[in-house]
């Protein structure tokens, strides 16, 4: 496996962290989990092309999670000349109303599929591609899963738990993928969730949302919809993960001196690798190793 942060931000617009987005590469397969506002640009910085894009996996249906998925989708199945498979989504309760209403028949994007597979400038576009015949729709995949269901790739297995979040209004999964020997495990936007704690026991890589620090908060509900840095440290600690990841990093941590004193307690409970996120920081799946001072 390979995992590439392209995320690592919230809701808040900034240049430095994008929104909720995180790249997979598992064998031959290129997994996206989430598509947050800036995740598009960051896909693009790190040189992969987005015709080798074979899932996006939805978490839920926030749109710091999720509103650059017409850019994804339409780039991907446009430069593909369709000599690609179609893009394989995933995700929870309203997925498929998601992808209709941008992407279908009647969808927010239907006139432009109408004029790139009918006119013959387009056309000319899709033969110089690889395109033979007449040009398709777009018309990704879509699988819809509840919490407990399970879905199969080529060589790994993605399981999926309901996390407490902001039920009843949105659903919000977390997920567990394993492939061979390795596994990586994503929380989506959880507060602390035990359930969840225990599908992710041992796992190698462990990203969590870490939203605030701990005793603080707008309100008493944000403790039940969003993870402070030590219930970050509780959930690593209690299911032994080998790395943990902190993400969902807001403005309130990112001051100089904050985000090492934070570590530091979070150390103080949880002793395995701990990182705190940067967009486009490859995230090892073994021990980190220094490099030789040269």
């Amino acid at each position: 496996m390979r995992l590439t942060l392209l995320g690592t931000g919230t809701p808040t617009p900034s240049l430095v962290r994008a929104s909720s987005s995180y790249l997979l590469e598992v064998g031959k397969e290129l997994i996206l989990f989430d598509t947050g506002p800036g995740s598009y640009h960051r896909f693009l910085e790190t040189g992969r092309k987005l015709t080798e894009l074979t899932h996006i996996v939805y978490s839920h249906f926030h749109y710091d999670h999720c509103a650059d998925f017409a850019n994804f989708a339409l780039v991907r199945w446009d430069q593909g000349g369709g000599r690609i498979p179609d893009l394989k989504v995933i995700g929870p309760r309203h997925v498929h109303d998601f992808v209709n209403l941008q992407l279908g028949s009647q969808g927010a994007f239907a006139p432009d599929q109408v004029a790139r597979t009918q006119h013959p400038s387009s056309l000319g576009y899709y033969i110089a591609r690889g395109g033979e015949g007449e040009r398709a729709v777009i018309a990704p995949n879509v699988t819809e899963l509840s919490s407990g269901d399970s879905f199969a790739g080529e060589g790994w297995t993605l399981k999926c738990l309901e996390v407490p979040h902001v039920q009843p209004y949105l659903g919000c999964l977390g997920f567990r993928l394993d492939a061979q020997d390795k596994s990586f495990c994503y929380s989506g936007d959880a507060s602390l969730s035990r359930s969840f704690m225990r599908l992710c026991e041992d796992a190698d890589v462990l990203v969590h949302m870490c939203h605030r620090i701990s005793n603080t908060g707008l309100s008493d509900s944000v403790r039940t919809t969003s993870a402070a840095h030590m219930d970050v440290a509780e959930f690593a600690a209690g299911a032994e993960v080998k790395t943990c990841v902190l993400s969902h990093i807001s403005e309130q941590m990112d001051v100089p001196g904050v985000p090492e004193r934070l570590l530091r307690e979070i150390g103080s409970v949880y002793s395995g690798t701990l990182i705190w996120g940067q967009d486009l920081m490859d995230i090892p799946f073994d021990a980190p190793k220094p490099k030789p001072l040269i």
